[in-house]
């Protein structure tokens, strides 16, 4: 099967005073139709160079990624984005943000509205289409931000540890919350991540990058059925992967600190 993601001998560079940095080594991965790719490694290893890469937001100093067998050259609407910083226009309310991809497209108002309040619904923010991003707490702001992404219906959602800084009882029904979506929309997604439990709960595959200069150093495919409760965290095949990939990232962040 042909992948909707090809990542060829990706690598990225950057120049700094003391000459040129590679914070990427070249780089392959394939990305199936509807797979859930979580990534992990240790700060700085290249997990988020990646994703803007795929993104369209940075530029490769080597190699290619194909998106539907196209070169992937800047954003574009058929990759939505989420941060984890909180990036909602604050002069927007709810509704109007999500409708703002819409309306750039040219989309008559009533079918951007009638859009972005399905997506509203789906994340749980019935009520509060005229609140504006002040008037929210983080977790509302991303749910806000999910739903503005998937209005726009993209090939695949981007996720750059989007639920990083909210407090560990929001998180875990926001990855709820997602992973619902996912299993009914079946949307294409590499999240990025620090936290293994978070990956293994998520992703249909995870993939474990080494330490800087990153790369692919262990994909694994998640041996656990949808839909997914939380209480599959308590169970044996999740504990093995967990033990597994804390061994991977553990021994990557060691092998970056003798080096540092």
């Amino acid at each position: 099967m042909t992948p909707i993601l090809s990542v060829r001998g990706v690598e990225r560079r950057f120049a700094t005073s003391t000459g040129s940095m590679l914070a990427l080594q070249a780089t392959d991965l394939d990305v199936a139709e509807n797979d859930f790719i979580t990534i992990l490694g240790p700060s700085g290893c290249g997990k988020s160079t990646l994703l803007r890469i795929v993104a369209g937001l940075d530029t490769q100093t080597a190699g290619q990624v194909l998106l539907e067998g196209k070169p992937v050259r800047g954003p574009g609407a058929d990759r939505g984005m989420v941060f984890q910083s909180y990036t909602l226009f604050p002069w927007l309310s709810v509704i109007d943000n999500v409708c703002f991809g819409l309306r750039e497209r040219g989309w008559p108002r009533t079918r951007q509205l009638e859009v972005a309040q399905d997506f509203i619904v789906k994340v749980g923010l019935k009520g509060f289409e005229s609140h504006y991003p002040k008037q929210l707490s983080g977790g509302m702001q991303q749910r806000t931000a999910l739903a503005r992404a998937l209005a726009n219906d993209p090939r695949m959602l981007l996720m750059d540890e989007p639920f990083g800084a909210l407090d560990h009882q929001t998180r875990e029904l926001m990855q709820e919350l997602l992973l619902g979506i996912w299993e009914e929309q079946r949307k294409t997604v590499l999240f990025v991540t620090h936290d293994i439990d978070e990956a293994v709960f998520m992703g249909s595959r995870v993939v474990v990058m080494s330490a800087r200069p990153g790369r692919i150093k262990l994909d694994r495919v998640v041996p656990l059925a949808h839909p997914r409760h939380y209480s599959v965290k308590t169970t044996p095949a999740f504990t093995e992967l967990k033990a597994e990939l804390t061994e991977a990232v553990r021994s990557e962040v060691l092998r970056s600190d003798a080096r540092a």
